[in-house]
């Protein structure tokens, strides 16, 4: 697991210098679904502090048995309203809030605890129907919605486009975020910093980071196929 991950870091490093960027500027999100708590602490003792997870109750059963207050949590899966108490509770980062509705419940779930949740909107660039995420065409408005509710920080968006065999063919909708980022931050909405963009996994990710990714989300090319 050592070899992998180093040899994803000199990747990430190698596809942030191409484009004139500071490596440190990009960090690397473990995926670890369906990963065995020890497998996660291996990767720990690799360097790893930032983990994405897309089941809650995997999840919660894993973060307590490892027990580690170094590591950052980030909640990557689609989120349904009934579980907005226990990702408050368990993560750092929610990279997938896409509704005004899910907003406010986990909001509502942050003042309970007197925590200010960080999150990321989800854009739905491509519009597929298999995914979760706003439009392109609402997210400025959902942004607007939500810098309303004071125990939620918007750190920046996430999506999750088409897959391709080609990371060329996926330029175009890491490109189209990165520009919606900017035009969200020419708006300067009270209480919004846009300093993620969550994008970029195992099969695309130098591209993302050519185009601005700060967060990469890796899992195959670390722990694997999925069982």
């Amino acid at each position: 697991m050592k070899d992998r991950i180093e040899k994803i870091r000199l990747r990430m490093e190698k596809a942030a210098l191409s484009c004139g960027r500071d490596p440190l500027d990009v960090s690397l999100v473990a995926v670890t679904k369906t990963v065995s708590a020890d497998n996660v602490k291996a990767a720990v003792g690799t360097g790893v502090t930032i983990f994405g997870e897309n089941y809650i109750q995997e999840a919660m059963k894993k973060i307590d048995e490892i027990d580690d207050n170094r590591l950052s949590w980030h909640f990557i899966g689609h989120l349904q309203s009934n579980k907005a108490k226990y990702v408050v509770r368990y993560f750092d980062l929610i990279h997938s809030i896409d509704t005004l509705k899910l907003a406010q419940e986990i909001n509502r779930q942050a003042e309970k605890l007197d925590k200010i949740q960080n999150i990321l909107v989800q854009v739905n660039i491509a519009m597929e129907a298999t995914k979760s995420g706003v439009s392109s065409q609402d997210t400025i408005s959902l942004v607007r919605e939500i810098s309303s509710l004071k125990n939620l920080s918007v750190k920046g968006l996430m999506t999750m486009p088409p897959f391709f065999n080609q990371p060329e063919k996926v330029r175009p909708h890491f490109k189209h975020l990165a520009q919606l980022k900017d035009q969200i931050q020419r708006e300067s909405i009270e209480h919004i910093q846009m300093n993620e963009l969550s994008m970029g996994m195992t099969g695309d990710f130098e591209v993302a980071i050519e185009e601005g990714a700060t967060l990469v989300r890796i899992g195959t090319a670390i722990f694997g196929g999925r069982s």
